[in-house]
């Protein structure tokens, strides 16, 4: 499994490349998932000297105050040959052979972002090397643990360095390497004291202990290395770093390596412990740990890209397609959008959706309803039918049947179905309206483009009103032409005087009497009574023709027709999607290319065992 060690070296480059360096963030982090080491110290702790050390080159900024004040990623890599280059992430492709370019860099990259207020950012600096001489291994150097804010730096400075290694050693993935000068006591260390706040049983956390060879005379850290002054699940590593007057004159790295391990095996307090002492030592064990730790980890992490991949194309396809930039693709995307709507428009009528089963219930109920609750007693009183018989003779009396009397009385009643007649007309519509706002807010391509949506609603609105204003004039004619045209059978069936046992020879004026225009007014019930029954079926036809039909039908026909006369610049507006939207949608498209490569790399390395 020797490619582990570089799998999560491309997967944590790939993150940071990605905008995911373990910050809060809305979206999804893979980093957090990735095992790394955080080296963790005080200002002043050596913690440099010891990256460099590790490293066998002196390439980290030095001098006073907060030198660190990004985190640097350091990737080592172990390759064969002779030949030992540098290449850092943001200038892809570049190889460094100078590592005093490489200190130089680290520094002015560092200013770019945070500029040269010594402020400090959370996003890391990237920065691989290559050499024969190095062990696969990756560390995470944070900035130093401070207690006082120095000048030109804010006055929360202090709590925002605790927090930003906070962020990174917290995550149960980290391994913490805990760097403290051995001149110091330890129970001040700042390493020592945030280490154990977030690992208290001392599961993640190696430490390191520097300036052993600065201590006091007759003073020894064996009890720290033995691990009985502060116990630790994995043992304690001493080194013994380059002095500054080493620094000074540039002693090399190697030289300083051959010294150290001649500390250790010459000094008698520490002679036993010489194997496990030194920066090689501690080098070698970090790989070596870092590789189990990655390997007891792959599962996990193959579960976590697997569910999340899952995730983010569920809510790329919930934010919808990208826009096109051309005026052809532009109109192609609102023609679809449309067609969808038109589409769950449809379903509603047609009983797929709910909603369309309320037209039936205005025919079935509401409208047989209010022709019930007509009340023709006013026009069929017998006041009202005396006078309107009268009025009709005019100077002559009717001599065989009060014709013109019935015709105005059959029309009087008849005319009064024209209210629960466009009552229907305006209730079906309604209902229209209603189910346009359901298939608006149930077509989730509509939801992105929220001037789309209101011009789609409002020319849907538009079509249903000129529907409606059709089937308005239709209906009222069904109710007109009732009026126009009497059924003649219905009255030559009707019995004679004769046949009831009448007296034809009755004088004219006899006919008058109440029994007589009593039963005027019945005769005129009983037809406008089948005049309703016919309205009630030809009335929901008509209504059905014109309205619920053209709605399944033309419904965005005029909005189709004035779409295509529209040019780029009023397209555009039509999709003007929330720029929130579109940057979202971008960085998920962003962080699944992400997570389907980690996919792809994780697999190659799992095959290949």
């Amino acid at each position: 499994m020797e490619n582990l060690i570089s799998l999560v070296n491309k997967l944590q480059r790939a993150c940071t490349a990605l905008g995911d360096h373990g910050e809060e963030s809305a979206l999804p982090t893979l980093w957090d998932s990735l095992p790394a080491i955080a080296v963790v110290g005080g200002q002043s702790s050596g913690k440099s000297s010891v990256l460099e050390s590790v490293v066998g080159k002196d390439f980290l900024p030095r001098g006073s105050g907060i030198v660190t004040r990004r985190p640097l990623v350091l990737q080592l890599h172990r390759i064969d040959g002779d030949r030992e280059y540098a290449e850092f992430m943001h200038q892809p492709r570049k190889r460094y052979t100078d590592f005093a370019a490489v200190r130089k860099e680290i520094a002015d990259e560092t200013d770019r972002e945070t500029g040269r207020s010594k402020q400090i950012s959370p996003v890391p600096i990237h920065l691989s090397i290559y050499s024969p001489k190095v062990v696969n291994l990756t560390l995470i150097d944070l900035p130093g643990l401070t207690k006082v804010a120095v000048e030109g730096q804010p006055d929360s400075i202090v709590h925002d360095i605790e927090n930003m290694v906070r962020s990174y050693i917290e995550k149960p993935n980290c391994i913490i390497l805990a760097v403290s000068p051995a001149n110091q006591d330890l129970a001040t260390s700042d390493a020592i004291k945030i280490s154990r706040e977030v690992d208290p049983k001392g599961e993640r956390t190696f430490g390191v202990l520097t300036k052993i060879d600065l201590m006091d005379k007759g003073t020894d850290a064996v009890d720290i290395l033995e691990g009985r002054s502060y116990r630790l699940q994995h043992p304690w590593v001493g080194v013994v770093n380059r002095s500054q007057q080493d620094i000074n004159k540039n002693v090399d790295m190697i030289d300083a390596r051959r010294r150290e391990r001649e500390y250790f095996s010459s000094t008698p307090e520490y002679k036993h412990l010489a194997p496990r002492m030194g920066s090689e030592y501690l080098a070698k064990m970090l790989s070596k740990h870092l590789e189990q730790v990655i390997k007891s980890r792959i599962p996990g992490i193959q579960s976590l890209i697997t569910k999340t991949i899952a995730e983010l194309e569920t809510e790329l396809n919930r934010l919808g397609k990208p826009i096109a930039n051309d005026a052809g693709g532009k109109l192609y995307t609102i023609m679809e959008i449309c067609r969808m709507f038109d589409g769950i428009y449809k379903e509603h009528l047609d009983g797929v959706r709910p909603g369309g089963e309320k037209v039936y219930h205005v025919f079935d109920n509401q409208f047989p309803v209010a022709i019930k609750r007509l009340q023709f007693d006013k026009q069929l009183s017998m006041e009202n039918v005396k006078k309107l018989i009268t009025e009709a003779d005019g100077y002559q009396p009717h001599l065989i049947a009060p014709e013109q009397g019935y015709r105005r009385l059959i029309e009087s009643c008849i005319v009064s179905i024209r209210g629960p007649a466009e009552a229907a007309v305006d209730a079906v519509h309604a209902i229209l309206k209603d189910l346009v706002r359901k298939a608006i807010n149930e077509t989730h391509e509509l939801k992105q483009f929220p001037t789309l949506r209101v011009e789609v609603g409002n020319a849907a609105f538009d079509s249903l009103d000129r529907m409606r204003d059709e089937s308005k004039k239709n209906t009222l004619k069904l109710v007109d032409m009732e009026c126009s045209y009497l059924t003649v059978d219905f009255f030559r069936k009707l019995p004679q005087d004769v046949e009831k046992g009448g007296n034809p020879s009755h004088s004219i004026f006899d006919r008058y009497n109440d029994s007589y225009l009593r039963r005027i007014g019945q005769t005129v019930l009983s037809y406008v009574n089948m005049v309703c029954a016919t309205l009630r079926n030809s009335i929901p036809k008509s209504i059905v023709y014109c309205q619920v039909r053209e709605a399944k039908r033309s419904l965005l026909d005029h909005f189709f027709t004035e779409l295509g006369a529209r040019e780029m610049k009023q397209l555009s507006k039509l999709l003007d999607e929330d720029p929130a939207v579109m940057e979202r949608r971008t960085n998920l498209a962003k962080r699944l290319e992400l997570y389907r490569s980690a996919q792809s790399e994780i697999d190659a390395v799992a095959w290949s065992k």
